[in-house]
């Protein structure tokens, strides 16, 4: 089994676009001539295809073997065992942190979420959906890109902590018809349908869960006594592409809802009727030219389409209403842009890459009502422009310097420069040392310049961008086989003008406002092994500790130190592999307290049968652990208790 797989990973690791005589170079080599392939490459790092080792950011790559081995069921469970990363789930929203910033309540909008370059970060909230709201079923991923530290020099605002980037499946990939079902705990079940052939792939998928049944102290006095079986969650999602020569037409839409178990936001609890409803979708038109190699050439056209409606019960018998008066909060967003890029070998060592961005947000509205009593009804538009200017010179000796720059210009909250600068130093073939410094922004969104809630919330119009600026150093090694690979990082991280959520002292009213500034140091070590019997292990730690500057306090929500676990052993070759994903951290302040540490395993067996049917049979929280997330104001309670032990069965078949 380990003969084939520096090829499988090398294939995996092959971008889209008119790439597919590379694709067919590389099926030809032989064992000895992958060998001499880095194991692991990356597109998103610099808008080009180079190794891991040479780009200049700390990257992972994720490929689609261990998507399969693990069992992976959302972008969620891929993110919170990976190195530094860190996802909370509030039962409504799952949120992910990335090196020791993970405030409650964030909508994952200081992470820039892509879908084959495409951004999916929508303009309201700024969130990034990460779990089942995510648009793609993980059957259509090849890979997934993880660039961490600032990426504003390439990508504008978002890009604050982390660009990921999820590469679907191309149809000669897939090429034929593939079916897949899923049954476990709390009466979940799933489905997903796929066509492909080579130019084309068309998938639906649903799903379907009653949630888990809860109990919560906080509301023991409350007529079902602090239980609630309202966590269910249901919904249906639409892919399709077509790829033809260098075009490339993607569409995409996914609608999902979800209970809200938890009597957040004052609500009556346990009322079948809280709940949030989630719609996001886009059509891309994207085109790719040129060798390859000397100069490229990529444009994108998308439109994009984002609606969220929350209803909430209110009892308002106490100030004579009625004991159920439903409020109803909603947005629309809707915006098209258009994105150009050119990299062209301007000298024989030098690669420059040059692009410009526009959004025209025709719609970005938020209304909330309770009956005919209309609470906001805010209607705006916006615009966005970006251009970049990317220069990678080879210095001789080793040595590559990477220099980026991006203007950004908000019609909201004006404009940013953002630089990037990286030393790459190589040692042979095998081995990189990275000095990096870059700086981020992320401008405030709708939802904070403009919402209101009467008696409770105000708009804040004069909030300016955060802004994050970040050094880092990097180590990391191969052995000559590949199949040792060492890693470390070391980071500070520089954080001002952050925005949160607070009291006005002159009224009461919570207002969005930038307040002080937080600073994040960390190392992390990553060790990873490839056994000649096709077993691997990737070993990670993370101290991390990310304090306000102003109390020295730790942040909310920040263990100092994080550990993962991922390893596959093949119990019989080519049919049968085992995948154990482990993620371990120490205690977190909550707002009032602290969480205790814990350790959680997750067991996956994953066979390959006969006619074409795979299995996947996954135990979640394997020993039963009883953990808890810290979560935010909204909610009654300081932490939330995560599910315990879990299963789910899998099955795929391709006729």
């Amino acid at each position: 089994m380990f003969s084939a797989l520096p090829q499988v990973l090398v294939l995996a690791a092959i971008p889209h676009g008119p790439l597919d005589g590379d694709v067919e170079q590389l099926e030809e080599l032989s064992l000895e001539e992958l060998l001499e392939i880095p194991i692991a490459t990356v597109y998103g790092a610099s808008k080009e295809l180079e190794r891991t080792l040479d780009a200049p950011s700390a990257v992972t790559v994720i490929g689609r073997a261990e998507l399969v081995a693990q069992g992976y069921r959302t972008l969620a469970d891929v993110l919170r065992h990976m190195r530094g990363f860190l996802v909370t789930d509030d039962r409504n929203y799952e949120h992910v942190g990335v090196r020791g910033f993970a405030l409650p309540g964030d909508f994952n909008g200081r992470i820039l979420l892509l879908v084959d370059g495409h951004r999916v970060n929508e303009p309201v909230f700024g969130s990034a959906p990460i779990g089942l709201e995510f648009p793609l079923d993980l059957g259509l991923v090849e890979r997934i890109e993880i660039v961490r530290g600032p990426g504003s020099a390439l990508y504008g605002s978002n890009a604050f902590f982390a660009v990921i980037d999820v590469i679907t499946r191309r149809g000669v990939e897939m090429e034929g018809v593939e079916l897949a079902a899923l049954a476990g705990s709390h009466q979940e079940f799933g489905g997903r349908a796929t066509v492909a052939r080579a130019g084309w792939t068309v998938s639906t998928s649903a799903f379907d869960t009653a949630g888990a049944r809860l109990r919560y102290d906080d509301f023991a006095a409350t007529p079902s006594g602090g239980v609630t079986e309202t966590d269910d969650e249901r919904g249906a999602s639409a892919f399709a592409q077509l790829e033809r020569g260098p075009w490339r037409v993607q569409g995409a839409f996914v609608q999902r809802e979800k209970g809200i178990p938890t009597g957040s936001y004052d609500t009556v609890f346990d009322h079948p009727e809280n709940r949030t409803l989630d719609q996001r979708g886009w059509l891309t038109l994207e085109y790719r030219g040129g060798d390859g190699e000397r100069h490229e050439l990529r444009g994108r056209v998308a439109w994009d389409h984002y609606a969220y409606r929350g209803t909430y019960v209110y009892d308002e018998s106490g100030s004579g209403g009625s004991a159920e008066a439903l409020n109803r909060d909603a947005t629309h967003a809707s915006w098209l842009t258009l994105a150009g890029e050119a990299s062209w070998l301007s000298l024989p060592r030098q690669r420059l890459t040059t692009g410009f961005e526009l959004r025209e947000e025709f719609h970005v509205d938020q209304e909330n009502r309770t009956g005919s009593d209309v609470f906001l009804a805010d209607h705006h538009e916006g615009r966005v422009a970006g251009v970049f200017v990317q220069d990678v010179f080879e210095l001789g000796r080793g040595f590559t310097l990477s220099a980026g720059l991006r203007l950004d210009d908000y019609s909201t909250s004006g404009s940013s420069l953002n630089p990037r600068l990286a030393l790459v130093r190589t040692h042979g073939a095998d081995a990189t040392s990275k000095l990096l410094f870059g700086s981020a922004f992320r401008p405030p969104n709708a939802y904070e310049l403009n919402y209101e809630a009467p008696g409770s919330q105000k708009a804040s119009p004069g909030l300016e961008p955060e802004t994050i600026r970040s050094l880092e150093a990097v180590h990391e090694r191969y052995s000559a086989d590949h199949r040792w690979r060492g890693g470390v990082s070391a980071y500070w991280n520089r954080i001002e003008d952050l925005i949160v959520l607070a009291e006005d002292p002159l009224d009461g009213l919570l207002v969005h406002e930038n307040v002080g500034a937080v600073t994040g140091l960390g190392l992390e070590l990553e060790l990873e092994h490839r056994l000649a019997s096709g077993a691997s292990f990737v070993l990670s730690h993370a101290w991390q500790r990310s304090e306000d500057d102003e109390t020295g306090e730790r942040l909310v929500n920040s263990p100092e130190n994080l550990t993962t676990l991922r390893g596959e052993w093949p119990l019989v070759a080519e049919t049968l592999t085992v995948g154990l994903a482990v993620h371990a951290m120490d205690r977190r302040r909550t707002l009032a307290g602290e969480t205790g540490g814990f350790a959680r395993f997750d067991l996956n067996l994953a066979g390959h049968l006969r006619h074409g049917l795979e299995l996947g049979l996954l135990v979640g929280n394997l020993f039963d652990r009883e953990y808890a997330d810290p979560v935010g104001s909204e909610l009654v309670q300081d932490a939330l208790e995560q599910d315990g032990r879990t299963l789910r069965l899998s099955l795929t078949w391709r006729p």
